[in-house]
Parts: C-alpha cells; sequence; structure tokens
C-alpha cells in the first residue's frame, strides 16, 4: 500500500516536471493559464456591471447575448486550427481579446453606455471562442508519449484551477478598492501576454490531407466536427455530459452574484470570493488530479466529476451558510479539475489528429449554448422555485446523468487499456518512437493483427508490398537470396522498405515457431512516418541498415 501511494507520488510531482522540461510545453501552458485567469476575472467584473444595471435577469441576458455568436462561429473558428499552426491562432486571440477589453475599459472609465461595454464584451468572447479548441487540439502534437500527455493535461487543469482561483480573486480585492474597470484594465493586459507567451513555439504540425489544403471549404470542414461526433459513440457520450456540466457552469454565473448578494448577503465582493471558492477547489483538485498520470480509469474520474458539478449546489440550496457555501463551491473546483484531466486525456486519445480542433469547436459551440441557456433558465427557476428550491432542482441534473452514464464509461476504460498495450508495442519501433502522442494513439487504432502458424511465409522476395509487421509474439527468420540474414523476435519488425521505398519486397520473413503480427496498412504507415522530419530520418537509418546485409550479396554473388 505504502509503496503504491510513494510509486503514484512521484508520478504526481513529475507530472509537472515532465511538462515544464519542455520549452514548447512549459510557454504553451503558461499562455494558457493566463488567459484564461483572463476570462475569469473579466466575467467577474462583466457580471457586476450587469447586475448593478438590472439585477439577476440582466447578468443572465449578458451572458447569453455574450456567448450567442460564440455558439455560432465555435465550430467554423476552431476549422482555421486544423488548417493553420495552432499556436498562430492563439496569439492572434490574445491579441484580439486584449484590445476589445481594454476599449471596454476605457469606455467604462468614460461612463458611456454600458450597451457599448456589453458589444466589446461579445467581441472579445467571440474571438476567445476557438482559444481552448486550438490549445487542447495543440497539446498532443507537443507530446511524445500518452503519460506526457495526461502530464501536460494535468498541468494545463491546474493552470486553469489557478486561473479560476486568481482571476475572481484579483477582481474581488479590485472590486472592493476600486471597480469593474480595474478589473477589465487588468484583464485586458493578461490576454496580451498570453499572447506573447505563445510566439515562437517550435514543433512540426501533424501531416494534412492534401485535398484539404486545395480546396478549402469552411462548412464542410465545420461539419465533419460534427460528424467524427456523431459517428463515434464514446466521443458522443463524453461531449454530452460535458455540455450538461457546462449547463451548470451557466447556473453558476447567476447562481454566485444571487447567493453572494441575495441569499447570504455577502455584497459585490462576495461574488468574487464565491468564484474563488471554486478556484480554490480547482487548484486542489488539480493537485489531486496528478495522481491521475498513469490511471487506466479516466471514464470513471470523468463520471464522478459530472457529478460533483452538480451535488454541491443542491447541498447548498438545503444549507445555505456561507462558511458551508464557500466549501461546496471549492468542491464544484475540485470536480472541474478533475474533469479537464479525464476528459482532454480520452478525447485526445479518441478523436483523429486531423478533425481535432473541428471536434472541440464544436464543442465549444455547444458549452457556448449550454452556458447561455443555463444563465438564462437560472433566473427563471429563482422565480418560479425561489433561490433554494432553483439551487436543488439544478443541482441534481449532473448526478443523475452521470449515474446513468456509469457502465458505459466503464466500458470505455476497459477499451483503452487494450489500446495502451497496442501503443506500447507500436512505441518499440525506433521509427515510430518519435511520434507525438496522437499520432500513435491514430496508428494504434487501426492496427489490424494475424497470427500464422509455424512455417508458414508472411511475405516473399520480390512481391508488392502494402503492409508493415510488428512482431507481438513468436519467431520468424528473414531470408535473401536463399541465405538467412536474420531472426526476429517480439518487438522486432519488418516490411517497411517497401511500403517507403516503393519497391518490391526485399526478402521472405517466414515464421519459425507460432506468430502474432500487428499490421499498419500502407495508406496510414507511409504518410505518417514519412510526414515527420525525425521519423524519416530513423525509418532512413534503419532502412540501411537492412540494405547492408543484401549488398553484402549481390557483391558475393
Amino acid at each position: 500500500m505504502l509503496g503504491t501511494l510513494w510509486r503514484r507520488l512521484g508520478e504526481a510531482s513529475g507530472a509537472f516536471a515532465q511538462s515544464f522540461r519542455s520549452r514548447d510545453l512549459r510557454r504553451a501552458q503558461l499562455s494558457f493559464g493566463t488567459g484564461w485567469a483572463a476570462e475569469w476575472a473579466f466575467t467577474v467584473g462583466l457580471s457586476v456591471v450587469a447586475f448593478r444595471d438590472g439585477g439577476a435577469e440582466a447578468v443572465g441576458l449578458v451572458a447569453l447575448v455574450r456567448l450567442a455568436p460564440s455558439a455560432l462561429a465555435g465550430p467554423f473558428a476552431a476549422t482555421l486550427a486544423d488548417r493553420y499552426r495552432r499556436d498562430l491562432i492563439l496569439i492572434w486571440i490574445g491579441l484580439v481579446r486584449g484590445a476589445a477589453i481594454g476599449l471596454a475599459a476605457a469606455l467604462l472609465a468614460l461612463d458611456v453606455t454600458p450597451i457599448s461595454v456589453y458589444v466589446l464584451a461579445v467581441a472579445a468572447t467571440a474571438a476567445g471562442t476557438p482559444f481552448r479548441a486550438a490549445h487542447s487540439a495543440l497539446l498532443p502534437s507537443l507530446s511524445r508519449t500518452p503519460e506526457e500527455f495526461t502530464s501536460a493535461n494535468v498541468v494545463r487543469g491546474m493552470l486553469d484551477s489557478l486561473g479560476m482561483l486568481l482571476g475572481p480573486l484579483v477582481a474581488a480585492a479590485l472590486l472592493g478598492l476600486g471597480g469593474p474597470t480595474e478589473v477589465f484594465w487588468v484583464a485586458a493586459g493578461a490576454s496580451l501576454w498570453s499572447a506573447i507567451l505563445v510566439m515562437g513555439l517550435r514543433y512540426q504540425a501533424a501531416p494534412r490531407p492534401i485535398a484539404t489544403a486545395r480546396q478549402p471549404n469552411i462548412l464542410r470542414e465545420a461539419a465533419d466536427g460534427l460528424r467524427a461526433i456523431a459517428s463515434a459513440p464514446d466521443v458522443a457520450l463524453l461531449v454530452g455530459l460535458g455540455v450538461a456540466q457546462t449547463l451548470m457552469r451557466g447556473c453558476l454565473m447567476v447562481f454566485s452574484v444571487v447567493v453572494a448578494i441575495e441569499l447570504l448577503g455577502m455584497g459585490n465582493a462576495g461574488v468574487g470570493v464565491l468564484n474563488a471558492a471554486v478556484g480554490a477547489g480547482a487548484v486542489l483538485g488539480s493537485l489531486g488530479a496528478s495522481f491521475l498520470v498513469g490511471s487506466r480509469r479516466f471514464g470513471a474520474w470523468f463520471g464522478l466529476s459530472v457529478a460533483l458539478w452538480g451535488a454541491p449546489f443542491a447541498l447548498i440550496g438545503a444549507f445555505p451558510y456561507g462558511a458551508l457555501a464557500i466549501g461546496l463551491l471549492a468542491c464544484v473546483g475540485t470536480g472541474n479539475a478533475l474533469l479537464d484531466v479525464a476528459f482532454f486525456s480520452l478525447m485526445g486519445r479518441l478523436v483523429p489528429d486531423e478533425v481535432l480542433a473541428r471536434v472541440y469547436g464544436v464543442l465549444e459551440g455547444l458549452i457556448a449554448v449550454a452556458v447561455g441557456v443555463g444563465a438564462v433558465i437560472t433566473p427563471a427557476v429563482i422565480d418560479w422555485l425561489g433561490v433554494r428550491g432553483a439551487l436543488i432542482a439544478l443541482g441534481s441534473l449532473c448526478p443523475v446523468l452521470a449515474a446513468l452514464a456509469w457502465p458505459r464509461l466503464r466500458k470505455l476504460d476497459r477499451r483503452m487499456v487494450v489500446r495502451e498495450r497496442e501503443i506500447d508495442l507500436l512505441r518499440r519501433v525506433p521509427m515510430l518512437r518519435p511520434l507525438p502522442v496522437v499520432t500513435i494513439e491514430q496508428l494504434a487504432r487501426d492496427v489490424r493483427h494475424i497470427s500464422v502458424p509455424a512455417g508458414e511465409t508472411l511475405c516473399r522476395q520480390g512481391a508488392p508490398g502494402d503492409v508493415f509487421y510488428v512482431v507481438e509474439e513468436g519467431r520468424a527468420e528473414v531470408i535473401g537470396d536463399g541465405a538467412l540474414l536474420d531472426t526476429l523476435g517480439p518487438g522486432d519488425y519488418f516490411g517497411e522498405i517497401a511500403l517507403l521505398r516503393d519497391t518490391p519486397r526485399t526478402a521472405t520473413v517466414r515464421a519459425i515457431t507460432p506468430l502474432s503480427a500487428s499490421l499498419l496498412t500502407r495508406d496510414l504507415f507511409v504518410p505518417l512516418v514519412s510526414g515527420y522530419a525525425a521519423s524519416a530520418r530513423e525509418a532512413d537509418a534503419a532502412i540501411e541498415a537492412r540494405l547492408m546485409p543484401l549488398r553484402s550479396i549481390g557483391m558475393a554473388a
């Protein structure tokens, strides 16, 4: 027991060290944390402006109007992150958001009508629509192994949590000392700094199909993201539960104001305090989420985290006390931290890289709709059931949905364990080892398996070749021009020369014992291996080493 705990502590601490040792991962992660803190601070400041102008109904209406363009633009904006370099998309987002929020601060300082401030808030939110999609799709390209990818998601989750904590805390302090104008200025500066941090990332983007580059069609490309979700039941389940969770995020935007000011009498600064409680819980949750590095139960953790986005609201409705409310909202933040790590670790491994940003774009659009709907229906439910009744009714939604989805989530966990064994096997091939985790996942998704008896020929010299083999179990002999060149065992591979050099098979491979192998077809193997410079170099070196004995035989003949 103590040995297991010590091992998991080592994995947890290693998650942060692993992500920050990489220059590119470090800059990408800090960019996200800064931008997300700016978003939370801006949201708190804008909520106070809206409540001051029109009460709870105005908070919900402003949230809906602000998020509606994002809901419409999300799937289309995310196509840019699949078509162009994702770091460039993040840079432009930070610059545009910073400019829009800064202008809103200037107008608010001049006491201009709030309508112009709301218009700029809509513009800033619309510009930031592909922010999470682009960043989430970027991380797999910066990661080399499933563990490094999980570590990157853990660190991103921690920075997400710190943003949820520090953004509202800074907003609360500035609201206590000054007002929303100061909050806006700080949020604008943080958005600009987010853009600066991500400048100069060095990574190789995954190869893209030529047809997509030559015939761009934004409607068709956006629809590809929706089709990728609809055609994959596991992805659709995760997205559906994620949307339910974000509905509660919209409810939180209203509840944090109404509960702080009306139910608990904490005043304007209380809005920031309650939101900061969510952030504090998220920080603690992120520390706990670091234990998920190496976990094989992401589906189960995801279900639990969805439930934590509802149950605390119901308990606040049942027991409306200030200290307890702060503690329960911290549990919401804990659930959010667990959800982010589990959700993005699963999605990055289930969705092909070429449509990953578009899938996240569809998700961001659905999230914007769900947040807006949650913010609008909450005042109506409050009018109908009262504040406490609304907390109990709306807070029950996520726990019920998580319970219904539980069997499917556990089944998903079992399937992912099987795929990890395939990934481990592919990682033993030197030319595949440099590939980013998203590409290895793609290979593992499409790998085929064969079993042959002793004495059977797997490939014959001079025949055309269209398959790459990796030996799982058993032994085989390699024969060239009648001479024994090599013997192969578990983890060894063959067939790459015919595929990468587009030549007939250079040798015959025959099973010595009963043998099982993993197969990758030409149309999958060649573009991915030759599309990455490091992998192509390893392949060239391996091919030259293979050809040397054959050349010696030719010279002797």
